[in-house]
């Protein structure tokens, strides 16, 4: 959820269920009001560390070791963001996300130094403690004074009675006012101190939205951490699919194309030997042209091996490549390319590999599973240029409920999930709409260049 999403969420989340009339009596109400006292009592801690945070980063740096402690310093203040990350989540019915994890990335001194000392989250934090000093305490101050003068002047009827007397000009003697010594007057305060208590949430409100929002600015993760959480996790999931596929081909060629080789050559060993003593000449003849029908059956698991590294189609382009998959699919296929897709020039080999692998999977998928009569594909060109992006669009009249299910430890993978990844990987988008009883349509957007990182 990006930082824009969160601050929406968080001035939303001011408004739920609870109107005018029942504000002051709402369970909302008084979670925010003991919200303020927790950050009241944190708040001049926090800005002592905030404020000790720059001070010490500032007066030890030229003794450079030194700043080692204020580096520890500042991943310190992570634990005070996560411990107002909890309250907010706690009590105010936000949900911050953790930003990500401290990682020592670079070794060596000077980096090791900078990571520690130029940590963003833990800098983001210090910011927060001091820049939430002001709004916490005038917060406090404010939504108690409404409460406070509230709850008083609506119980002044009673309690004004135990203040002193004090005397008149004209000699009566009264208490709390002259005012507040008629009914009428106490009436008027009681009004007033009501208007004031419904008043109290709205105004308590104001400084509790501030907060919230400088917390959900300040200690959620940022766009770009997020990013790269992202792209880490889908390099991941590359390098992961990478081996698999690796191993599969590994697998392939020893339990099937190597074993075949073999048994050719020990056929051809026989017919040698056959050949050497004079033997039976139609024994060796049998035993040749089982080891010609087996070199033929190794050629042909060897072309299927290569094509499903590198399909041989599109060493013509990806409709070219496309057309030839419809053709050999065991379902009707129907393709509809867009000629701008390649009117430019071809896509990048990355980009336009994965295109073909992801259609291929879905068109098996949907062979496999789906139950479906046929397959319509579209692929298409968005936008102009060295920017623009390419659609693809599969969909089929199948019984549906397909979904990506996320890895579950295991080291199993759904097809789509590891078609997602991969998609990814490449900043493109991967999206699945398939309610049972169908049909099924995935859209998958990818860049027409991959992007270097």
């Amino acid at each position: 959820m990006t930082t824009m999403a969160l601050n929406r969420q968080a001035v939303g989340a001011l408004q739920g269920d609870v109107r005018f009339l029942n504000a002051p009596f709402a369970s909302r109400t008084w979670r925010q009001y003991g919200f303020l006292w927790l950050v009241l009592l944190l708040a001049p801690f926090a800005l002592a560390y905030g404020i000790l945070s720059v001070a010490l980063t500032a007066g030890i740096a030229v003794t450079v070791v030194g700043l080692f402690v204020a580096g520890a310093v500042v991943l310190g203040a992570r634990g005070w963001g996560a411990t107002y990350r909890g309250l907010v989540r706690g009590m105010l019915d936000v949900d911050i996300g953790s930003p990500a994890p401290f990682v020592r990335r670079r070794p060596g001194f000077w980096r090791a130094l900078g990571s520690t000392i130029g940590d963003p989250a833990g800098w983001r934090a210090v910011l927060f403690m001091v820049a939430s000093f002001p709004a916490t305490v005038a917060g406090f101050l404010v939504s108690t004074v409404f409460l406070l003068t509230g709850l008083g002047g609506l119980t002044f009827w009673f309690w004004h009675r135990f203040l002193p007397l004090e005397q008149a000009g004209d000699g009566t003697w009264y208490r709390g006012g002259e005012l507040a010594s008629t009914a009428v007057g106490q009436l008027l305060i009681a009004l007033g101190g009501l208007v004031l208590l419904f008043v109290w949430p709205w105004a308590q409100r104001l400084f509790v939205a501030l907060i919230r929002i400088l917390a959900v600015a300040l200690l959620s993760p940022t766009r770009a951490s997020l990013r790269v959480a992202e792209l880490e996790a889908s390099r991941a999931g590359t390098v992961d699919d990478a081996d698999a596929r690796l191993r599969r081909i590994e697998r392939d060629l020893h339990d099937g194309t190597q074993a075949r080789l073999v048994a050719v050559a020990m056929q051809l060993g026989e017919a040698k030997e056959q050949l050497a003593r004079q033997g039976d000449p139609r024994q060796a003849a049998e035993l040749l042209d089982t080891a010609h029908t087996s070199t033929k059956e190794a050629l042909v698991e060897l072309r299927e091996l290569a094509r499903g590294i590198h399909p041989p189609a599109l060493d013509d382009g990806l409709a070219v490549a496309l057309a030839t998959l419809a053709a050999r699919a065991p379902l009707p296929v129907a393709v509809e390319v867009d000629p701008r897709v390649e009117a430019g020039g071809r896509l990048a080999p990355a980009i336009e590999s994965i295109a073909y692998f992801t259609i291929a999977e879905l068109v098996t998928n949907t062979a496999k599973h789906a139950r479906a009569s046929g397959v319509h594909v579209l692929v298409e060109r968005l936008g102009t240029g060295a920017v623009g992006t390419v659609s693809i669009q599969v969909h089929d009249d199948g019984r549906g409920g397909a979904s990506v299910v996320p890895p579950d430890g295991s080291g199993l993978r759904s097809g789509l999930a590891g078609l997602a990844e991969r998609v990814r990987s490449v900043d493109g988008t991967f999206e699945v709409s398939s309610p049972v009883g169908g049909p099924t349509l995935v859209a998958v957007t990818l860049p027409t260049q991959a992007t270097r990182r």
